[in-house]
């Protein structure tokens, strides 16, 4: 038996390699500090886990879910929307429940585009988009994230063409991996040029609730027009430590939402209610989790930014996410790097050019280890002596 063409057209897990790498590092029985993966380290706040607890009790949770998901979810989704963001939602028509937001992300092409029409994807960028682009066998061009422009793309080098053939775009902002963020203006200038050339936006907002030195992620809904072009897509992975929960939305216009729904009618019978249950007390219960969340992660941010300045490696604070995008020392790519962190270091990192081709030249580490585990980290980088002449391209 062979696999289907749309089988074999899907990329490689980058990831899956990376886990391949660093277990067999473990399994010699080294002591390897991972910090290559996106995997929350902290366990889901106890009253989120004491509603799934109740909610999994009840017998009526154990039925079949409503296909589009249940009243109070959406309800709760569009509360918080009003709240965090002072945007206006309806929950009938403009919110979508996902199975975490990499459903979305990856099921949207099949939703919204013919074969062979364009998508736009940032450069470097979450390597599961390009899942996507295989399965619904699509184009797609890239947008450079450069440094010198915040790491964010640059719309006025887009061909004509690129923005006359691009049916959808897909942006994310605090950014995974770079940790930059997007203001209002950009999210207003990105509204003007999908109105102007007719291209629906994904703003994947994974870590919206993850901004450090006290500002506040900006959400692209809060842009004027926003919903006439385009969807957010939330997941509770992040924010309320959920990963393994599996739980997200998407919300905005109504008709991205509608396809959306169309799909997932076709491919699920929505999430058990029990988890639905747990995400609507996430939502709507008090945010104090949050806050010590954030806080937690911004001084692994500090620890780790200043330990980097203490060896010469010159690097730039993340402003948002849990995530630091580092450079790599001259003369090495990211990947050189990379393996040489593990082999003689026993650091696992993520080479940037797993990301997209303008992510070569740099390396992302998670903050998802404690600060003793940071420090001890960048310490044995340290004894390797590399940081003489690092590249300060943050």
């Amino acid at each position: 038996m062979e696999f289907s063409n749309r089988l074999n057209n899907l990329p490689s897990q980058f990831f899956a390699t990376l886990v391949k790498k660093v277990g067999d590092a473990v399994l010699e029985g080294r002591d390897v500090i991972n910090l290559g993966q996106g995997n929350p380290d902290q366990p889901t706040p106890p009253h989120i886990v004491q509603a799934v607890q109740e909610a999994a009790a009840n017998p009526l949770n154990h039925k079949y879910s409503p296909f589009r998901g249940t009243g109070d979810f959406k309800k709760a989704a569009s509360n918080f929307y009003k709240r965090e963001y002072n945007v206006d939602i309806d929950p009938e028509t403009e919110v979508a429940i996902l199975f975490g937001t990499k459903i979305g992300l990856v099921e949207l092409p099949l939703a919204l585009m013919n074969e062979h029409e364009l998508m736009l994807l940032p450069d470097p960028g979450y390597p599961d988009y390009l899942s996507g682009v295989g399965l619904a066998n699509v184009e797609f061009n890239t947008m450079p994230l450069l440094g010198e422009n915040n790491f964010l793309p640059d719309y006025s080098s887009l061909t004509e063409q690129q923005k006359q053939q691009a049916k959808l775009m897909y942006l994310n902002y605090p950014n995974n991996p770079t940790g930059a963020i997007a203001n209002l203006d950009f999210f207003q200038e990105t509204v003007t040029l999908a109105k102007e050339n007719d291209i629906a936006i994904v703003h994947d907002f994974a870590y919206g609730g993850i901004g450090f030195d006290g500002v506040k992620p900006v959400s692209f809904l809060q842009a004027d027009g926003a919903k006439d072009v385009g969807i957010e897509m939330y997941t509770l992975s992040k924010t309320y430590n959920m990963a393994g929960w599996r739980v997200g939305f998407a919300v905005g216009n109504s008709k991205i939402i509608e396809a959306i729904n169309i799909i997932q009618d076709h491919l699920f019978v929505s999430i058990f209610p029990a988890v639905q249950d747990a995400a609507t007390v996430a939502l709507n219960g008090s945010q104090a989790c949050v806050k010590e969340l954030v806080d937690l992660y911004e001084g692994r941010r500090n620890a780790l930014v200043e330990a980097c300045t203490s060896i010469g490696w010159k690097v730039t604070a993340p402003k948002g996410s849990f995530f630091a995008w580092l450079p790599v020392p001259d003369n090495y790519t990211s990947e050189a790097f990379a393996d040489l962190m593990l082999q003689e270091a026993d650091v696992a990192v993520a080479a940037g050019n797993g990301f997209g081709s303008s992510g070569e030249g740099y390396v992302r580490v998670g903050l998802l280890v404690d600060e003793d585990r940071l420090k001890e980290a960048i310490t044995r980088i340290g004894k390797l002596n590399l940081f003489g002449y690092a590249k300060g391209k943050g």
